[in-house]
């Protein structure tokens, strides 16, 4: 797994994980790094198959080995407790992590995500599958921001999207890892164990996401006992790298 560390580098300081969504990269936080660094030591990281680190995730693994992922780097940074930040996906797997180790989470942030995937978000992978498999990785890529973005973002940054899109395409992680990746958050289901989870969580959703109801997020809320939803106007599915300075504000509220 290839991790990176920002801030502080005493080993007993807080200690933030975050984890990014599908694309996996650690490189999505970018918005969020030095706002967070300037009070906790701040860990990145590849997911498996993506980036800067090897491997696919496993045909049957689920949402459980991309936990364990987290974990292995948590181990080797010798962390007992940490907070940790999970967008879409990457919120998945916080919630598996407080199911099975609950004292391993101090708090949780879970953008976006949810308890049991949304028929509408069933949807829209369907058509980000079929674009993949009969139009290609281009196709796949030049939608991508549909999901991610409001459309106004959208039409005022075109330099940013021609960007992500070249990025994003040179660094395609391979549709036998997205494929598995889909198919871990299709089958991704714990909304009946929510009451179990008593990690201190913040969830944070927009109306506006095009890909996950922010009745995903109200679920999360009413289920969680340990739970508060902050539910924004605007902002998207990416409402951290839309709205950076607000969203890291309520984050580090959150945590202190």
């Amino acid at each position: 797994m290839h991790y990176d560390i920002h801030g502080s580098t005493d080993p007993c300081a807080p200690t933030i994980l975050l984890s990014s969504g599908l694309g996996g990269s650690g490189a999505y936080w970018t918005p969020q790094i030095e706002a967070l660094a300037k009070t906790h030591r701040v860990v990145t990281y590849d997911h498996t198959g993506c980036g800067r680190t090897g491997g696919e995730v496993p045909k049957d693994g689920g949402i459980r080995a991309m936990a364990d992922d987290v974990l292995e780097i948590a181990d080797a940074l010798k962390l007992e407790t940490f907070h940790f930040i999970g967008h879409a996906l990457g919120g998945l797997m916080g919630l598996d992590i407080a199911l099975r180790q609950p004292r391993r989470i101090g708090k949780m942030v879970l953008i976006n995500a949810w308890s049991k995937a949304d028929p509408h978000s069933g949807r829209c992978f369907d058509v980000r599958i079929e674009l993949l498999q009969k139009s290609g990785v281009p196709a796949f890529v030049k939608a991508q921001p549909l999901f991610l973005y409001p459309a106004i973002f959208m039409a005022d940054n075109p330099e940013r999207m021609a960007v992500e899109e070249a990025h994003a395409l040179a660094h395609f992680q391979g549709e036998t890892n997205i494929l598995r990746r889909i198919a871990a958050l299709r089958a991704f289901d714990v909304d009946a164990a929510l009451e179990k989870i008593e990690t201190p969580t913040l969830i944070y959703a927009t109306r506006d996401d095009l890909l996950v109801p922010y009745s995903r997020s109200e679920r999360l809320a009413a289920g969680l006992p340990n739970a508060r939803l902050h539910l924004d106007d605007f902002g998207g599915h990416a409402v951290n790298v839309v709205h950076p300075d607000r969203f890291n504000q309520t984050i580090l509220d959150f945590l202190a």
